[in-house]
């Protein structure tokens, strides 16, 4: 059994990135606060359906292709928090409680099936999980039907979402990835930029989106010869405009803090 109460230390309030819907990204933007988009992308060979823990990433992410070889990309759209978050009151209380994004809703829960909640993954401190605290989790359950349907809410936002932010790349010229396990390109457009583009995402149908090439971009001479054999496009990061983006290794740690919800990704194949 995982029992847990949250403590308002505010922790998991600081210094990360969070996860947010399209919906979300649009209000936090409204709110005059910074949306960044984060890439990653895997290579789909057709093998790649029958793995359930590959589906996941396939329900979140959009197909592209690079060069000859099917690929999908997950887009992130996330608040990024310098600091702490600017909805924090100085009594560690949220200033947008009713409004907050699903993903502070869920915490410390994770959004991934195949991801186990783990205490030592969390921000919270230890007398966030002391067994006077309710039951959180009992047998690998959640116990909390709100959270569960939470859950259900990020993953269905995730699905619908992802067309939309295929649409949204193209609003952008956004057609660099990074490869899944390796990094991620961070992307930061401006606040006027990022929501026109959203709503040409929303209005526009996906049944006219014409095909783009996409490119992987790694600093890691392995990775790019393994991808062009596989008859990627792959672009070492020095030989890109690398101003229009952040390339950044790929340690989750880093990038959202201990309180990220951390995915299970497929890896691309050798």
């Amino acid at each position: 059994d995982i029992h847990f109460k949250c403590t308002q230390c505010g922790k998991c309030c600081r210094d990360t990135k969070i996860p947010l819907t399209v919906a979300e990204a649009i209000k936090w933007l409204n709110r005059g606060h910074d949306v960044q988009l984060l890439c990653e992308g895997s290579p789909w060979p057709v093998a790649m359906d029958g793995d359930p823990r590959a589906l996941h990433f396939k329900r979140r992410s959009f197909p592209v292709m690079s060069g000859s070889m099917p690929t999908r990309v997950v887009v992130m759209l996330v608040a990024n928090v310098v600091g702490a978050c600017p909805n924090l009151l100085a009594d560690s209380r949220c200033g947008i409680y009713e409004d907050r994004p699903l993903v502070c809703r869920i915490y410390p829960a994770e959004l991934n099936p195949f991801v186990a909640l783990k205490r030592e993954n969390k921000a919270c401190p230890p007398e966030a999980w002391t067994k006077d605290q309710p039951v959180l989790q009992h047998g690998g359950a959640l116990m909390d039907e709100v959270i569960r349907q939470d859950i259900e809410s990020s993953r269905a936002a995730d699905a619908l979402d992802a067309d939309r932010k295929s649409r949204l790349c193209l609003a952008l010229n956004v057609v660099n990835t990074a490869l899944v396990h390796e990094a991620m390109l961070v992307y930061s457009p401006t606040a006027n930029t990022l929501l026109s583009a959203l709503a040409f995402a929303i209005a526009t149908d996906s049944d006219h989106e014409p095909a783009t090439q996409w490119s992987f971009v790694s600093d890691q001479h392995e990775t790019l010869a393994t991808l062009a054999k596989s008859g990627a496009i792959a672009l070492h990061l020095r030989d890109t405009e690398a101003t229009s983006f952040q390339f950044l290794g790929f340690k989750r740690e880093a990038l959202f803090g201990l309180n990220a919800h951390r995915e299970s990704l497929p890896r691309a194949p050798s």
